[in-house]
C-alpha cells in the first residue's frame, strides 16, 4: 500500500498546525468540531486530561530553567523561549482537538464515526458492524486488520466488523481493517447506542 508522497508532507504538517488552531478556537468556543445533526457524540478526552496536563507543566518548568541557564545569551533565550510556548500551544492543542472531535454515532445517516484527535477520522457503516462490547484493554499488540486508538495507554470499546473498512493514516496509508478499539468515557453507553442504533431503536 502506498502512502502520501514527500511532495506533500509540507502541506499536511501546514494542515495540521491550522486545525490545530481550529480546535483550540472550537474548544474555546465549547463547540464540536463537524457534529451530525440527529446524531450523538461520546467523549473520550478524560482519560488523558491529566496526562496532557502533566505534559504542559513539564514544558513550562523547562521553558523557566532555560531562561534561567541562558540569561547571558538573550538571542538563544528568545528562540528558546518561542519555541517552549509553542510546544505548551501544541500539547493543550492535541488535547482540545480531542474535546471537539468526539466519536460520532449518526443513525439517519448509518454510521458510527470513530475519531483520535487530529489523526483518525474513521467511518464505519452500521451493517458492517458485526458485534460491539466494552472491553478494557491495557496493551496493545499491533495486528494486520486491527486498528487501536488508545487514549492514556487504554480502549475500552471494542468494534468488529462483518467486512473490513479502510483506514487512511495521518500521512496517507491506506489498510483494512476488521477490528478497531477505541476508548470512550462512557463505554456502556457507547456500546448500548450503538446496539440500539443497528436494532433500528431510537437513539437518546
Amino acid at each position: 500500500m502506498r502512502g502520501t508522497g514527500l511532495a506533500a508532507v509540507p502541506f499536511l504538517l501546514v494542515r495540521h498546525e491550522l486545525r490545530l488552531w481550529a480546535s483550540l478556537w472550537l474548544w474555546a468556543a465549547r463547540r464540536t468540531h463537524d457534529p451530525a445533526a440527529g446524531g450523538a457524540v461520546f467523549g473520550y478526552a478524560r482519560g488523558q486530561g491529566a496526562m496532557m496536563g502533566g505534559f504542559a507543566f513539564v514544558c513550562v518548568v523547562e521553558s523557566m530553567m532555560m531562561s534561567v541557564l541562558l540569561r547571558d545569551w538573550p538571542a538563544a533565550h528568545h528562540v528558546m523561549l518561542v519555541l517552549d510556548v509553542y510546544t505548551v500551544v501544541i500539547v493543550i492543542g492535541l488535547h482540545a482537538a480531542s474535546v471537539v472531535r468526539p466519536h460520532v454515532l449518526d443513525p439517519d445517516a448509518g454510521t458510527l464515526r470513530i475519531r483520535r484527535a487530529l489523526h483518525v477520522d474513521l467511518r464505519i457503516p452500521l451493517e458492517r458492524i458485526a458485534s460491539v462490547r466494552h472491553e478494557l484493554r491495557t496493551t496493545h499488540e499491533p495486528r494486520d486488520g486491527e486498528l487501536d486508538l488508545a487514549v492514556g495507554s487504554q480502549t475500552s470499546v471494542t468494534v468488529e466488523l462483518a467486512e473490513p473498512v479502510t483506514h487512511v493514516s495521518f500521512f496517507g496509508r491506506r489498510r483494512e481493517v476488521r477490528v478497531v478499539r477505541c476508548h470512550a468515557d462512557d463505554p456502556g453507553s457507547l456500546v448500548r447506542a450503538v446496539e440500539r442504533a443497528r436494532a433500528g431503536d431510537a437513539v437518546p
